[in-house]
């Protein structure tokens, strides 16, 4: 079976190796129920907003329909100090092309929520509050399209807000995921991908 996994530095896994990236952990919990799953392909890169994203797409489409797709991306909209509406535009019409790759079947389609990294010591000179706010206002808007197109939600938030006091959960960088906290992401994914790919029943 095949995945797409579409984003930014937080699907690409900045600052860990290829084995530690949420993706190819997933794969690995996939293949350890008896999924048959092929290694993930990825087009993400560290820093892109929804409109570099769908640019990368366009310079690279991938080619054929999809088992399983993922989406996550909206935090250097949030950085960048871009509009909301102007992110749910452009994250939209991200998800119907995700779902088109899923050969329309939204229920293979992943959207992950934004993690907060305003616990991360990166930010700690900037106003910690306002970063929490603005990433919960974008991942309102992210959690009611995807149940509106009929995809499939994940709330990696909280997880990646244990940071403030879980150092082992951030990389060596500051300010990324690190392996450990993106195999909570892959542990908090798998029952929901399990049931969309039915693990276990195939060989």
């Amino acid at each position: 079976m095949r995945f797409l996994a579409l984003g930014d530095s937080y699907t690409i896994g900045e600052s860990v190796a290829p084995s530690e990236r949420w993706p190819a952990q997933l794969v690995a919990w996939l293949r350890s129920e008896g999924a048959s799953m092929d290694d993930p392909l990825i087009i993400a890169r560290t820093s892109w907003t929804t409109s570099e994203l769908s640019k990368g797409i366009d310079a690279a489409p991938p080619q054929g329909a999809f088992d399983l797709v993922s989406l996550l991306i909206g935090v250097n909209n949030q950085y960048r100090g871009l509009e909301a509406e102007a992110y749910r535009r452009e994250f939209v019409a991200l998800l119907k092309r995700a779902i088109g790759f899923a050969g329309g079947k939204p229920s293979r389609v992943l959207v992950l929520s934004i993690p907060d990294w305003s616990v991360t010591p990166f930010a700690a000179d900037r106003d910690r509050s306002k970063i929490a706010a603005d990433i919960d206002r974008f991942n309102a808007i992210n959690r009611e399209e995807a149940v509106r197109l009929g995809a499939r939600y994940i709330d990696v938030t909280p997880i990646s807000r244990r940071a403030a006091d879980e150092g082992s959960l951030t990389a060596c960088d500051g300010l990324h995921p690190s392996g450990a906290m993106y195999a909570e992401w892959a542990r908090l994914a798998l029952p929901v991908v399990c049931e969309v790919l039915r693990c276990g029943a195939v060989s």
